[in-house]
């Protein structure tokens, strides 16, 4: 199920079940004791808390009763409703829940085989790139004999109350668990790539068509197995968790359990009607306080819809946290959507398969400009090009690019206290189709992702044929931190940093020579290419000393603009550089043209407008069209 999971704090799950069922003792975890240090980093305020095991609590506990469902999981006195909705997420996923719960029918009470418990558990979370193996004993903290956090409807079920306890000792205590991000424990859970959606930005209540292009987003990640969360913005404190007139609750996080198309009517009749309803189905974590508006659980909407379409969408007329509502409504009460999707990389499956790379990277401040790598986001010119470069190909012609930055987190720990994560967010440039070396001048900016304090940035964009460089930074220079870069497309991209300045200088230097020149050649477009009356297919290749780089095809154009760029590491200066124009064949393609530039190296920066001619011929045998380049010059090679 997994290529690799890592054990949490060295700690294996199978040889400490052995040990425990040799010794004939119950496990007790050294690394989380049953102590108020694993309860809490600021003190006890809930009172004398009473750790006991299920068997305490309960004649017959058991991981599962009837199954796994949402309704499994009710909050308790910890404001992790983030947590707990990612979990009634994740209870509707079998594929997903047994990656979290691995093993789970040994890991069950067998009352046949009493003498084969040992009071240990084990679970599997997504943290920075793998996934690591959790190990825990079985008590739980209990205040009057009743379980205080994380539970479930059925008094002896304890899925949740020990997956929670597994996640409580990844962030050190369960108060550090109070207060969280839905999407990092979406994350946590599948691995996946979770996108914020900002329903007042999208403008989603009042434009239609950006609603039902949301809609159909939503509908495909959660047919694709993806999880999805959802929240009412709170504005103040007072407005945490303050109830509205409908039933919904703001500052707190719901799980969406389902999105569907509803049929409306009856019988044949609703089976050819084309009227279809956008509905989606949310569960509070609380286990109550539900919508109260149109298609609530009692709603007279209901009456629309057939008999049999409602047993197919589980409606249940009770006060248990569930409920559907219009999509429409959806967008006008809710103000975040959380989708994760989970990537597909299997080269088996009928959906989407993505190219992922994963980059692992630091900021690290150093005093040298050109070790330096903590550069501060694009406001601090002088160093933001000292930040970690990563270099990435689009091979389409147009392509979805995927790209998220996470940092290692920086949440409480017992012993060290609550931490703040760093504010962290990226930039994408076009860059030369040939670029090797790190930027040290500002190229196209394509896109940028926000910058926020959360562990995760996430940016989805489509980008044409062409290479790029990511540049991850914090918001400030000089802050230091991991971080993680995943980048998926639809075809390999040849991820890789740029780890160096210049060319370096090797054992054949001195005798064949080192650059004295670097030029950023870039062809912005052509006009009135030769040709027949119809358009045509043309490509620039650009060489220089030896080197060549090939543009994508323009189709049908006889103008078209290339706006690709090279850049050359020059040994012979007074060389020219020659820009061939080719137009695509099916067997031989055809030459249009060409021009020779020669740079001043004096002259930074220079544009020209130059006729093409035949390979060989002379300024006066100029051809139909010209070509407009611009010219970058430096005998400094760390400049471009």
């Amino acid at each position: 199920m997994f290529t690799s999971v890592k054990a949490f704090e060295g700690q294996q799950y199978s040889t400490l079940k052995r040990q425990c069922l040799q010794s004939g003792l119950l496990f007790e975890d050294p690394r989380f004791p049953a102590t108020d240090d694993s309860l809490f980093y600021q003190g006890n305020r809930i009172g004398r808390v009473v750790w006991k095991r299920p068997r305490e609590l309960c004649e017959d506990p058991h991981l599962f009763v009837d199954g796994i469902s949402a309704h499994d999981l009710h909050q308790g006195q910890l404001g992790n409703c983030w947590f707990v909705a990612a979990c009634s997420s994740l209870a509707s996923r079998e594929s997903l829940w047994q990656k979290v719960i691995p093993d789970w029918k040994e890991q069950e009470w067998d009352s046949e085989k009493p003498d084969s418990y040992a009071g240990i558990f084990h679970f599997r979370f997504w943290r920075f790139g793998e996934w690591v193996d959790v190990v825990i004993d079985d008590r739980l903290p209990t205040v009057d004999n009743q379980l205080v956090y994380c539970h479930s409807d059925d008094s002896n079920e304890f899925w949740s109350a020990l997956v929670e306890k597994a996640y409580a000792k990844v962030y050190g205590c369960y108060e550090a668990l109070d207060g969280g991000n839905t999407a990092d424990a979406l994350v946590d859970f599948t691995g996946g790539v979770s996108e914020p959606v900002d329903l007042l930005e999208g403008q989603m209540a009042t434009d239609e068509a950006a609603r039902n292009q949301l809609f159909e987003r939503v509908l495909k990640v959660h047919n694709r197995d993806g999880l999805i969360s959802c929240s009412i913005r709170a504005t103040t404190v007072e407005d945490m968790e303050a109830r509205l007139d409908c039933g919904l609750v703001k500052g707190h996080a719901y799980a969406v359990t389902d999105v569907r198309k509803v049929r409306l009517g009856h019988g044949l009749l609703a089976f050819f009607k084309s009227e279809k309803l956008h509905m989606i189905r949310m569960r509070n974590p609380w286990g109550e306080k539900e919508w109260s508006g149109p298609w609530s659980d009692s709603s007279e909407e209901w009456n629309k819809v057939s008999k049999s379409e409602r047993e197919k969408l589980g409606v249940t007329v009770q006060d248990d946290g569930e409920f559907w509502m219009t999509f429409d409504d959806f967008c006008q009460y809710f103000t975040d959507l959380i989708l994760c999707r989970l990537i597909n990389t299997s080269y088996l499956s009928i959906h989407k398969t993505w190219e992922e790379e994963v980059m692992r990277g630091s900021w690290v401040h150093r005093q040298d400009p050109l070790r330096n790598r903590s550069g501060g986001c694009i406001n601090h010119k002088a160093t933001f090009l000292q930040n970690p470069q990563y270099v990435f190909d689009v091979k389409k012609v147009e392509d979805e690019v995927l790209i998220c930055l996470q940092q290692k987190e920086k949440r409480a720990t017992p012993k060290e206290g609550k931490g703040e994560n760093l504010a962290i967010g990226f930039d994408i440039h076009r860059v030369e189709l040939n670029r090797k070396y790190r930027m040290h001048s500002a190229q196209q900016k394509v896109a940028g992702s926000i910058y926020i304090n959360s562990r995760c940035v996430f940016l989805r964009k489509e980008l044409k044929e062409g290479r790029y460089v990511i540049i991850p930074t914090t918001f400030d220079p000089g802050q230091q931190g991991d971080f993680l870069l995943r980048v998926f497309t639809d075809v390999p991209s040849d991820c890789k940093e740029l780890t160096l300045d210049e060319p370096p200088q090797t054992c054949w230097t001195g005798m064949c020579g080192y650059p004295q020149l670097v030029t950023q050649v870039h062809v912005l477009n052509a006009e009135g290419l030769q040709g027949q009356d119809s358009n045509g297919d043309p490509y620039v290749i650009i060489t220089c000393e030896g080197e060549r780089v090939r543009s994508p095809v323009h189709k049908d154009t006889r103008c078209p603009n290339f706006d690709i760029k090279g850049v050359f590491y020059r040994k012979k200066p007074k060389d020219g550089i020659h820009v061939e124009i080719y137009n695509k064949n099916v067997i031989v393609d055809t030459f249009l043209g060409q021009v020779t530039l020669f740079s001043d190296p004096n002259e930074r920066q220079e544009q020209h407008t130059l006729h093409l001619r035949d390979k060989g011929s002379r300024q006066d045998n100029d051809l139909p069209g010209t070509l407009t380049v611009r010219l970058i010059t430096s005998t400094t090679l760390t400049n471009i």
